[in-house]
C-alpha cells in the first residue's frame, strides 16, 4: 500500500457534481499541488483547482482527512467539482500525471480493512448498503457495518477460547494443583455455543433473501391469467399478455417492494404435457424456479376445467396460496374434488382488480414473517454459512471427544472458522473475493 490512488466516487456521466477520492502517502502533495495548500483537516474549502501547467481546471470544494482517522487509515482527500466530463476527466489526468494511479473495485474500502478501520463482515456491509434497494436491506447492512454480525461472532469465539483454555489447561498441566473438573467445565460453554450455532446455521436463508429477495412463483396452467396477475402487481407491463396458450416460455421475473423488504415475482410457462420443444422446456424452467422459490401462488382459472390445473397438484406444498382468477367470470369455481381448497385461498381478477388487495396483503404478512423473525444480523454470505456451519459441526464433535486434548483441537478449530468471517484468519484467501464486487471508488 505504499503508492496513492484515486477514484471517482460518484457515478460517470453528465451531473450537477462529482466527487474524487484520493487514498495513500502521496495524498497530501497531491492536494497541495492540485489546490496550492492543504486546506484544514475536516473542514470544506473552496479553492480553484489547477493542472500541472497552472491553469484552471475547475472551482470546488477540497476536504482532507489525514490518517490514521480516515475511511481508509491512510491520508485521504476529496474533491468536490462540477460533474461536466471534460472537467472530471481534466482532474482525472491531473492525478495521473502526479503519479497517482486509478483505483481498483473496493481497493479505499480494503485499505480500510487491512488498516483495521473495519473487519472483513463490516466491509461486506460497505457493499450492501450501497446496493441496497429497500428498507429491510439497508437496515440490515447498517447493522452489520456497524458491528453487529462481528460483536455476535466475538462473543462465540471468546466463549470458545475459554473453554479451550480449561480443556488444554487439564492436558497441560495434570500434575498442577488444578480442579478435578476443569476439563468439565468447558462442556456448559460449548453446549451454549453449540445450541447458538445451530440456530445460527437455520436462520442462515433469512439473511440472504433480505439480501437478495424473497422469491415468489406464480405457476399454473396456461392461460389462467398468470402474466396479467405479474402486470397488476408490479404495476406496469412486465409480461406479455395474449389470448394464445403458451405466450410465456422463459421465466419473467419482477422486483417488488413489499413492507420494506425487496421480493422477486416470477411469471412462469404454463405448466402441462406437451411434445413441444421450446414450450417443454420453458416448463421445465418452471417447475425448477418454483421448486427453489420461497413461495408458490398457483393461479387457477375458477372459470375453466378442473383438468386444466391438476396436471401441477403434485408439486403443491405446505404454505402455498391458491389465488383463483378470473373469479368476476363466475359465482364459484369448478375445482372438482381436489385437495386445492385445503390451501389458503384468495379470489380475485386480475382485468377488474378485484380481491387484488387482499392478496397483496396476505403477500406482505407472509413476507414479514418469513423475513423478522429472529434478531438482526443475520449471516448475509455464503461464505458466513460456511463457517458457521464448519464451526458448529467442530464444536459438536469436540463435545462427543472422550479426551480433552481432542477437543481443544476441535475447539481452536471451530475458534478459526468464526475469525474467518471477521478476517481475523486467512484473510488474503478471501479478501478477491468479497472485493470483486465492489464499485470503483469505495
Amino acid at each position: 500500500m505504499n503508492d496513492t490512488i484515486f477514484a471517482p466516487a460518484t457515478a460517470p456521466g453528465r451531473a450537477a457534481l462529482a466527487v474524487v477520492r484520493i487514498s495513500g502517502p502521496a495524498a497530501a502533495g497531491a492536494v497541495a499541488a492540485l489546490a496550492g495548500r492543504l486546506p484544514a483537516p475536516r473542514r470544506a474549502s473552496l479553492r480553484k483547482l489547477r493542472n500541472a501547467s497552472g491553469d484552471v481546471i475547475d472551482e470546488g470544494l477540497v476536504l482532507w482527512f489525514p490518517g490514521p482517522a480516515s475511511y481508509s487509515g491512510e491520508d485521504c482527500a476529496e474533491v468536490h467539482l462540477h460533474g461536466g466530463l471534460a472537467v472530471v476527466d481534466s482532474l482525472v489526468e491531473t492525478l495521473v500525471a502526479q503519479g497517482l494511479r486509478l483505483a481498483e473495485p473496493g481497493e479505499f474500502t480494503r485499505r480500510a480493512f487491512q488498516n483495521g478501520r473495519l473487519d472483513l463482515a463490516q466491509a461486506e456491509a460497505v457493499a450492501d448498503l450501497i446496493d441496497a434497494e429497500t428498507a429491510a436491506q439497508s437496515r440490515q447492512a447498517l447493522d452489520q457495518l456497524g458491528g453487529g454480525l462481528s460483536r455476535r461472532y466475538e462473543g462465540w469465539r471468546a466463549l470458545l477460547i475459554e473453554a479451550m483454555a480449561g480443556l488444554e489447561a487439564a492436558v497441560d498441566f495434570p500434575d498442577e494443583d488444578l480442579p478435578e473438573d476443569v476439563a468439565a467445565r468447558a462442556r456448559p460453554h460449548l453446549n451454549e455455543i453449540h445450541r447458538d450455532l445451530v440456530a445460527a446455521v437455520a436462520d442462515v436463508d433469512r439473511g440472504r433473501r433480505v439480501r437478495e429477495g424473497f422469491r415468489i412463483a406464480l405457476i399454473g396452467a396456461p392461460n389462467a391469467g398468470k402474466s396479467s396477475l405479474l402486470n397488476r402487481l408490479v404495476e406496469r407491463e412486465a409480461a406479455i399478455v395474449t389470448a394464445t396458450p403458451g405466450t410465456t416460455r422463459d421465466i419473467i421475473e419482477a422486483p417488488l417492494v413489499l413492507r420494506g423488504y425487496k421480493t422477486l415475482l416470477a411469471d412462469t410457462a404454463g405448466v402441462r404435457d406437451t411434445v413441444e420443444a421450446i414450450e417443454a422446456e420453458g416448463v421445465r424452467r418452471a417447475l425448477a424456479w418454483g421448486r427453489d422459490a420461497d413461495l408458490r401462488l398457483w393461479i387457477v382459472d375458477a372459470a375453466a376445467a378442473e383438468d386444466r390445473w391438476q396436471e401441477a397438484e403434485a408439486l403443491i406444498e405446505p404454505g402455498d396460496i391458491l389465488v383463483l382468477n378470473k373469479s368476476d367470470l363466475v359465482s364459484a369455481p369448478n375445482l372438482g374434488a381436489a385437495r386445492i381448497p385445503t390451501m389458503e385461498t384468495v379470489r380475485v381478477s386480475a382485468t377488474t382488480g378485484r380481491g387484488l388487495d387482499a392478496l397483496r396483503a396476505l403477500l406482505e404478512s407472509r413476507v414479514v414473517a418469513a423475513l423478522s423473525g429472529g434478531d438482526f444480523p443475520a449471516a448475509t454470505r455464503l461464505r458466513h454459512a460456511e463457517s458457521l456451519r464448519e464451526a458448529s459441526a467442530l464444536v459438536e464433535r469436540a463435545l462427543a471427544q472422550p479426551e480433552p486434548e481432542l477437543a481443544a483441537e476441535d475447539v481452536r478449530l471451530a475458534a478459526r472458522a468464526l475469525e474467518r468471517i471477521s478476517g481475523r484468519v486467512d484473510a488474503e484467501a478471501v479478501l478477491d473475493r468479497v472485493f470483486a464486487s465492489f464499485c470503483i471508488g469505495k
